[in-house]
C-alpha cells in the first residue's frame, strides 16, 4: 500500500509544480483542465497520507517522552496522546485503503438515462413516468441538470420510453446502480376491480462520452428528418425537425424530437449513439475479463430485477443489497440518496475485499 501511496504523492507534487510553472500547459486550456482534474482527484488521498505520516511522527514523539522524561505529568499526557494517535492512525489507514481502490473512470461523467415500459401495458408506461419524475426530483435536489432527449408519451401521460441526460459532477457515480428492471405492484388507475397488478420498467444508465472515446464514421450513419410524434398537445412540433439516426454496423436506431431545431436534435442523437456504442464496447471488455466474484449490487445488466415498489405496503425493496424502506411516497419524491449511498458502500466493501484477497 505504501508503495502506491508514495507514487501517488510524487505524482501529485509533479502535477502541482507543472500547474504552477509549465507555461505550455497553462496556455493549453484542454490540457490544463485535464491536469487540474487529475490533481484534484489525487488531493484526498495525498492529504490523508500526509496526515498519516504526521500522526506516525506524533506517536514516535509521544513514545520518546514516555521512555525518557522524568516528569510524571508529561509522561501521563504523552500516554493519552499516544492512545489517541494510534486510534487515529488505524482510522487513517482504513480510509487510505478505500481511497486507493481504483475508481470507475466514468464516475465523473454526465449520464444518459433511458427508461422503457416493460410488462404491463399502459400501467408499465405510467410507472415509467413515475420513475422519470423520481429521478428528475432527485437530480434537482443535488444540483444536477436534467434535459429530455427523446420521449414517446402515451395518451394517459405515461411513457413507452423516455431518454434524458443528467449533467453534474459525479452524475454517473450516483446513477450507475439504477440500471436494471424495476418492478411495481399496485392497483392500476385503469383497474375497476381493485386488483393489484405487477408491471415493470427497464432502466439503462450510460455515461456520456466524448468524440475521441468512440470513433463514428460518417459513412456508417443514415440521418432522416421526420415530423415529431406523440400523444398530442401544443408542445408537439409539427415541422420536420425530428431526427431519426441509424447506425448501419450495429443497426441501432435513435430518434430525437425534443428540440425545435433539427441541428440540436441531430446533436442529441449523436450523443446518445456515442453512449450506446461506448456501452457495447465496455460490456465486451468486461466479458473478456475473468472474475471470480459476482458483484452483489449487480452488473448493470438491464435484464436483472433490482428493485420492487409495492404501493399497498408503502414499501420499496432493493433486492441486490436486501434493503427495504417503508417510505415509498418519500422515495418516489426523489429522496433516493440514502439507497444510492448504501449501494455505493456495498460496492466499495466488495472491491476492498477483492483487493485484500489479491
Amino acid at each position: 500500500m505504501f508503495e502506491k501511496l508514495n507514487a501517488t504523492a510524487e505524482k501529485y507534487e509533479r502535477l502541482e509544480y507543472e500547474l504552477a510553472n509549465n507555461n505550455a500547459l497553462i496556455t493549453d486550456a484542454q490540457a490544463y483542465a485535464k491536469a487540474i482534474k487529475e490533481y484534484r482527484s489525487l488531493s484526498p488521498i495525498v492529504e490523508k497520507y500526509r496526515e498519516y505520516k504526521m500522526t506516525q511522527q506524533n506517536i514516535e514523539d509521544a513514545m520518546s517522552i514516555i521512555d525518557e522524561s522524568d516528569d510524571e505529568d508529561m509522561r501521563q499526557l504523552a500516554s493519552e496522546e499516544l492512545k489517541e494517535a494510534k486510534t487515529r492512525l488505524e482510522t487513517l489507514s482504513n480510509e487510505m485503503t478505500v481511497l486507493l481502490i481504483p475508481r470507475d473512470p466514468n464516475d465523473d461523467k454526465n449520464v444518459i438515462v433511458e427508461i422503457r415500459a416493460g410488462a404491463g401495458g399502459e400501467e408499465a408506461a405510467l410507472f415509467a413516468a413515475v420513475l422519470y419524475r423520481m429521478y428528475s426530483m432527485y437530480a434537482a435536489s443535488v444540483g444536477f441538470k436534467v434535459s429530455v432527449m427523446n420521449e414517446n408519451e402515451t395518451e394517459l401521460g405515461g411513457f413507452k420510453e423516455i431518454a434524458f441526460s443528467v449533467e453534474g459532477d459525479g452524475a454517473f457515480s450516483r446513477f450507475k446502480f439504477e440500471s436494471g428492471v424495476h418492478r411495481v405492484q399496485r392497483v392500476p388507475e385503469t383497474e375497476s376491480q381493485g386488483r393489484i397488478q405487477t408491471s415493470t420498467a427497464t432502466v439503462a444508465v450510460l455515461p456520456e462520452v466524448e468524440d475521441v472515446e468512440v470513433e463514428i464514421k460518417d459513412s456508417d450513419l443514415i440521418f432522416e428528418s421526420c415530423k415529431s410524434s406523440g400523444a398530442g398537445g401544443q408542445h408537439i412540433n409539427k415541422t420536420e425537425s425530428a431526427v431519426r439516426l441509424t447506425h448501419k454496423p450495429t443497426g441501432i436506431v435513435i430518434e430525437c424530437q425534443e428540440e425545435r431545431s433539427q441541428f440540436k436534435n441531430k446533436d442529441k442523437a449523436l450523443k446518445m449513439l456515442r453512449a450506446k456504442l461506448y456501452d457495447i464496447k465496455q460490456r465486451e471488455q468486461s466479458e473478456k475479463v475473468a472474475s471470480d466474484r459476482k458483484s452483489q449490487v449487480g452488473t448493470g445488466d438491464r435484464s436483472e430485477k433490482i428493485r420492487t415498489y409495492n404501493y399497498p405496503q408503502n414499501r420499496v425493496t432493493d433486492h441486490r443489497i436486501g434493503v427495504t424502506l417503508y417510505s415509498l411516497e418519500d422515495f418516489l419524491n426523489g429522496n433516493i440518496g440514502g439507497m444510492i449511498d448504501s449501494l455505493i458502500a456495498t460496492d466499495t466493501a466488495e472491491k476492498l475485499k477483492a483487493e485484500n484477497q489479491n
